[in-house]
This record gives C-alpha cells, sequence and structure tokens, in this order.
C-alpha cells in the first residue's frame, strides 16, 4: 500500500497508478481540462476502488444523463473492489455511490466524516462543498473546508475553497484576505481568483474586478470549459454593469459560447443567463437563443439540478420551442413526486415562472415568484447567479408599471449595495493594514 500527494493511503502496489492519482487530484483541485487522466490509473491497477470511484466522481460532475451512465460502470467496479481499500476510501466510494442515486444528504454525511477523520482529503472536501453549493447551504459550504483547515494551512487550493465560503457567507473582508493569500503562493489557481471575483462584484468594485480577472487570463488556458467560461462570465458581468454592450456580446461570442463545451449543461446555462441578462437590459441578443436551443433537448428529461432546469425551461421558451417547454415542465412535475420537496415547493413554480416570463405574461410570473423568492436560495447557485431570478421578478413588476413593488425592490437592492460599499471600505483598511 503506498501514499498519494496528499500524503494519504491508497490500496494499490502500483507507483504507476499513484502517479495518475496524484495527476488527477491535481486536475480536480485546479478545474483542469485532464481529469479523464484518471483512467489511466485504472489502466494499469484495475484492481484499485479508489480509482474507479474518482472516475464516477468525474463524469457525476458533468451533470447530464449521458455522463449519470458512464459513471455507472465505474461505481460498480469500486463497490467490487470495495472490501479490499481502506476505511478512507471506502467513504469516499460510499459517497460517490450515494451521490449515483441522488442522495445528496448522504453523501454528504460520507465527506464531513471523512473530513473529520482524514482532513488532508481536500478531493473529498471539494465533493462535500459542490452538494453543500446545489443545496443553497452555504455555512455548511465554509464550514467543511474552514475545519480541515488546520491540517493543510499553506495549502492554496484549500485557502481559495475558504475564500469562497467566506464570500458566499458575506465575510467579504476575510474572504478576499485568504483569496488574495492562495494565489501568493500560486497565481495560477482559477477558483481563488475566482472567489476574489464574486467579492469585487459583490462590493460593486467594478473597474477593479475587471482589471483583476483580466490579469489572470493567461492562466485560464488549462482549465475545464466549465471555470473557463465562468471566470470570462464574470468578467461579461463587470462589463454588463458598465453598460458595454459591445463588449458583452464579444466575450459571450470568442470566450463563453464560442469556446463552450456546448454539450456540457455548466457551459449551456452560463450562456443562458449571459443572454437573459442582456435581454432585461433591452438588448436583441439577435439569433443566440436559436443557437443553443438544440443542445437543450438532452436536457428535457434529466433534472440533474433544479438551478439548471430554470435556465433550460427560459431558454427554449425565448428560442420559440414551446412544445420543448411544455414538455420539460410535464417531465418536472413528474419528477417531483420522487424527488426532494424543493422540487415541488420552489423549483416547479419558478420554472412555470421563468416560462411566463419568457412569453411575456407578467402577471403570472410575479404570482409564481411572489411565494417562493425567499426560497430560491435552496435550488443552490452562487449569489451572483440566484441574482438573475429576482433581476427576472423585479422585471416583471416594471413591465406591469407596478412602480410602488418595484420602487421598493430597487429601494431594497440600493441598500444592499451601499451596505456593500460600506463593507468595501473597511476591506481595503484592513488589507493594507495586513
Amino acid at each position: 500500500m503506498l501514499k498519494d500527494s496528499q500524503g494519504l493511503a491508497v490500496t494499490t502496489n502500483s507507483s504507476s497508478a499513484i502517479a495518475a492519482i496524484d495527476l488527477y487530484t491535481e486536475q480536480s483541485l485546479s478545474y483542469g481540462n485532464n481529469a479523464e487522466i484518471i483512467l489511466q490509473a485504472i489502466a494499469i491497477d484495475p484492481t484499485c476502488a479508489y480509482s474507479y470511484a474518482h472516475a464516477a466522481a468525474h463524469y457525476l460532475s458533468l451533470e447530464s444523463a449521458q455522463s449519470r451512465r458512464q459513471a455507472s460502470p465505474y461505481i460498480q467496479a469500486a463497490q467490487k473492489y470495495a472490501s479490499a481499500a481502506t476505511v478512507r476510501e471506502q467513504l469516499y466510494i460510499y459517497a460517490i455511490a450515494a451521490w449515483a442515486i441522488g442522495a445528496t444528504k448522504k453523501a454528504i454525511a460520507y465527506h464531513e466524516e471523512i473530513a473529520e477523520k482524514f482532513p488532508r482529503d481536500l478531493i473529498s472536501v471539494q465533493r462535500g462543498q459542490y452538494h453543500y453549493f446545489y443545496l443553497g447551504n452555504k455555512e455548511r459550504l465554509l464550514h467543511i473546508a474552514q475545519k480541515v483547515l488546520p491540517y493543510s494551512p499553506e495549502n492554496h487550493y484549500l485557502q481559495g475553497m475558504v475564500a469562497f465560503g467566506l464570500e458566499q457567507c458575506h465575510q467579504l473582508q476575510e474572504a478576499e484576505i485568504v483569496g488574495r493569500q492562495a494565489l501568493e503562493i500560486n497565481r495560477h489557481d482559477p477558483w481563488a481568483q475566482h472567489a476574489v471575483a464574486h467579492v469585487m462584484e459583490t462590493q460593486g468594485r467594478i473597474d477593479e474586478g475587471i482589471a483583476w480577472m483580466s490579469s489572470f487570463t493567461d492562466t485560464w488556458e488549462n482549465c475545464n470549459s466549465m471555470l473557463y467560461t465562468h471566470n470570462w462570465w464574470h468578467i461579461a458581468l463587470y462589463y454588463l454593469e458598465k453598460g458595454d454592450v459591445k463588449q458583452v456580446l464579444e466575450l459571450y461570442d470568442r470566450h463563453i459560447w464560442g469556446k463552450a463545451w456546448q454539450e456540457s449543461s455548466k457551459d449551456q446555462v452560463g450562456a443562458i443567463s449571459l443572454l437573459l441578462r442582456l435581454e432585461l437590459r433591452g438588448i436583441d441578443v439577435g439569433d443566440r437563443w436559436e443557437q443553443i436551443a438544440p443542445y437543450l433537448k438532452a436536457r428535457i428529461h434529466e433534472h440533474a439540478l433544479p438551478f439548471q432546469d430554470l435556465h433550460y425551461v427560459y431558454a427554449l421558451a425565448r428560442a420559440g420551442r414551446f412544445e420543448l417547454v411544455n414538455e420539460m415542465l410535464f417531465s418536472m412535475q413528474a419528477y417531483t413526486r420522487k424527488a426532494s420537496p424543493q422540487w415541488q415547493e420552489v423549483a416547479l413554480p419558478a420554472a412555470r415562472g421563468m416560462n411566463a416570463h419568457a412569453r411575456g405574461d407578467w402577471q403570472k410570473a410575479i404570482a409564481l415568484f411572489s411565494p417562493i423568492l425567499s426560497r430560491l436560495h435552496e435550488i443552490g447557485g452562487s449569489h451572483a447567479q440566484r441574482d438573475l431570478f429576482e433581476q427576472v421578478y423585479l422585471d416583471a413588476w416594471l413591465r406591469v408599471e407596478q412602480n410602488h413593488q418595484a420602487l421598493q425592490m430597487l429601494e431594497k437592492r440600493v441598500t444592499a449595495r451601499r451596505y456593500l460599499a460600506s463593507m468595501q471600505r473597511n476591506s481595503i483598511n484592513l488589507l493594507q493594514a495586513s
């Protein structure tokens, strides 16, 4: 039995298999574009259960029906060889197997147990954060990373995870400090870059945010398409706030949809959300909805994440594919009978609200969103991503000329911005003092 780069025992006697696992670990933590390197570890040692679990997790993270099918044989192989594995490896296999059947909370429990017993296992922490993110549980997203930080205090990947958790919990000053510390160790860490970008966006530091993210674009060429397009998406949001529509569309065409893995659910969601934000500002996006729509047919019945489904419904409606919208909404309704309560109580009415807004039925959109607006965090996504749904709701109020209600919402948003601006000043002072 040998140890991997994290100092953790792996059930294999092959140093070559360990080398491939280490390469995969680096790819996973850095959001690299060569995660399938883990298949080399399987080829070298076909009895290493841990390698199979990693391969399954890679495919599951793609969040599509096809990728779930790809993950299945690797889960079966991991379970086949699990009896010879270490306790840590077995817990990880259990977590991935639970994820595969939609038992997310059970998967989280295994990742939490690994964090308690084997706090140097950062891949497991990353998986735990992923699940908390899509459950909208920002406190636990932060906690699972913070509690293992004393065991790997100089690990910039872990610092990036902590920084993102701090930002999601509105601890913006601390988030920026930790994110910058991570990048002092390795400026190529895209998740730490991304965490600081969130802070600047939340605080309205638009020009600074553009300069910040633009200074790292040379480090993104080896990122997977999800984070490559997502980090460019953040730059596009900054330019959108500046009102530079030409630049936003150029970034969309060149780096967001233009460089996307267009069959990827996460890349599709990023493109959809940017087009919607443009239209909310009255911008004609041309035939870009029609360009996305053919890639969404495969999403109609998969229901991998409620956050994603809301985007798909909107895009199909804006592309005029109403028969597919209706099919998807019926499919969602059927799926809620076996899914978690959030699907029926939050996701389904929100999807119907997105469809209503896309079709110009403002009153219906308002009626559907009003009861659930305070619960939208339950569908997952970051603050920046979920803000889109509040913008849709506000736009509906403005369209029906209910200006009193719209004014109340705008005042709420302005007040939040002012508060965050004051936090920015405190953050700058704290950074200078440190």
